[in-house]
């Protein structure tokens, strides 16, 4: 049942991401559509999001200086995406060594672990002499002559929407060459990847070399060689299952539609771990800094995900309509920092005013405005905590009302589509979405109404 379930919820989201892109891609032959929603569907990554279509990070290594035994590399991790960001514990960045070298120093970023260095004589070992070395940033506080542009972030990026000087980060080693050849492509080492959840890595490939800015952008130099790798995110690859879900609300209908039954997980399925209401948590003992992050532990709930989002349609005004957002949280064993909420609705380019959090719209396709990214103030409500009574983040809209296209009818004031810190959303089904209310069998009623009065009065008097 999980599993068709599952598929079920797959199907929908490429569904929902092939209508977007038809939509969006006037003039455009849909055949050719077509040819790459199946190229899409049949992917293993499932790496497409049609709303950052140019999202990915990237891994620049750049050759500065050739010391004849050793070299000396800047590396570089880029955070390309518009409103996905990597989070503690951060990233931990790995590739495989052609030969056998070494890393004899760092700054910036240390490797967690040295190896055997057997090989090595002397009072001072290297760094790092394992074959696939691990790699993590320096925490904030490092000692300032292990710091180095750009460093010390604890592996958390930012996504460039909401802090552009904190989505990259850098490091430097010195490096000893292999003992056998000294060519170039011994250099550059194979298998990248960067320790995250969900983040595939393609093959290293040489791009014009990096040029850099000193002295006050008056003077310019440049790497010796470079060369960029690309890691693309999959929400398949990063969990099996959705992590948050979506229930709306409008003051034109009594009914509040929940999110769909199971849309994270099922209660009753073995292994499924949950606190019913008026149980106390147990103890637990968050990870550190490079430590993985804890498997969610959810409130009981119909749909058992770490994070609920509500659309509530709260007024309607001659030329506007107020819309409400609240953001829970359900997990008792994380608090969601540097959060953000991503909605694709028509009338996002009409945004009038938002209220406590910030916004932004996200053009990735030229003029149509229809996307629009939400986070929160800094020191306010930028973390959302964990379940409780503190749990939960709001926020309302007002929107300016398009007398082209405007209605209340057929669901059009309730979102296409919404992720949370990335991850897209499990939304009710169109048809359960509430509805305005049938004034037409009221209207023709009354007649009957009026006439069966009249007809009362003439037989009293």
């Amino acid at each position: 049942m999980r599993i068709c379930g599952l598929i079920y919820i797959d199907w929908v989201l490429k569904m929902n991401s092939f209508m977007l892109i038809v939509q969006r891609s006037r003039g455009m032959p849909l055949l050719i559509f077509i040819f790459l929603f199946l190229f899409s569907s049949i992917s293993p990554s499932y790496g497409y999001d049609p709303l950052d279509p140019q999202a990915n990070i990237t891994i620049t290594w750049d050759l500065m200086l050739d010391n004849g035994d050793t070299y000396d590399v800047r590396v570089s991790i880029y955070n390309f995406q518009l409103f996905r960001h990597v989070e503690r514990p951060g990233w931990k960045l790995s590739w495989t060594w052609r030969g056998d070298e070494a890393i004899w120093d760092m700054w910036g970023a240390e490797a967690t672990q040295q190896g055997n260095c057997s090989r090595f004589r002397g009072q001072v070992l290297p760094h790092c002499c394992e074959k696939r070395p691990e790699i993590v940033d320096l925490i904030p506080g490092a000692a300032y002559n292990k710091q180095f542009a750009n460093c010390c972030k604890g592996g958390v990026l930012t996504s460039m929407t909401q802090d552009p000087t904190m989505y990259f980060a850098t490091f430097r080693m010195n490096v000893n060459k292999p003992s056998s050849g000294n060519n170039a492509g011994y250099f550059m080492p194979l298998n990248f990847n960067l320790g995250l959840p969900g983040y595939t890595c393609g093959e290293a490939f040489q791009v014009p070399p990096t040029r850099f800015r000193e002295d006050g952008s008056r003077r310019r130099t440049q790497a010796l060689e470079t060369w960029n790798v690309t890691c693309i995110y999959s929400q398949f690859r990063a969990s099996p299952t959705p992590k948050c879900c979506v229930s709306l609300s409008a003051f034109y209908n009594s009914t509040i539609v929940p999110c769909p039954q199971c849309s994270c997980a099922c209660e009753e399925l073995a292994g499924a771990k949950c606190v019913k209401p008026g149980e106390t948590p147990p103890l637990l003992e968050l990870p550190h800094a490079n430590e993985e992050e804890p498997q969610p532990l959810v409130a009981c709930s119909r749909h058992m995900c770490p994070t609920q989002v509500h659309w509530h349609v709260k007024q309607s005004y001659k030329e506007y309509w107020r819309v409400k957002i609240t953001i829970t949280n359900l997990n008792f064993v994380k608090n969601y920092s540097m959060w953000n909420l991503v909605a694709l609705h028509p009338n996002l380019r009409n945004v009038t005013q938002v209220f406590s959090f910030n916004y932004q719209p996200l053009n990735s396709y030229a003029n149509i405005n229809d996307t629009g990214m939400f986070w929160g103030i800094q020191y306010y409500n930028d973390m959302l905590l964990q379940s409780g009574p503190s749990g939960n983040v709001q926020t309302e809209m007002l929107l300016h009302k398009d007398s082209g296209i405007f209605t209340f009818r057929e669901g059009w004031t309730f979102p296409r589509r919404i992720s949370f810190n990335g991850d897209e959303c499990v939304l009710p089904p169109p048809d359960q979405y509430p509805t305005l209310p049938n004034i037409a069998h009221s209207a023709t009623a009354t007649p009957s109404i009026l006439f069966s009065l009249f007809f009362f009065i003439v037989l009293v008097f």
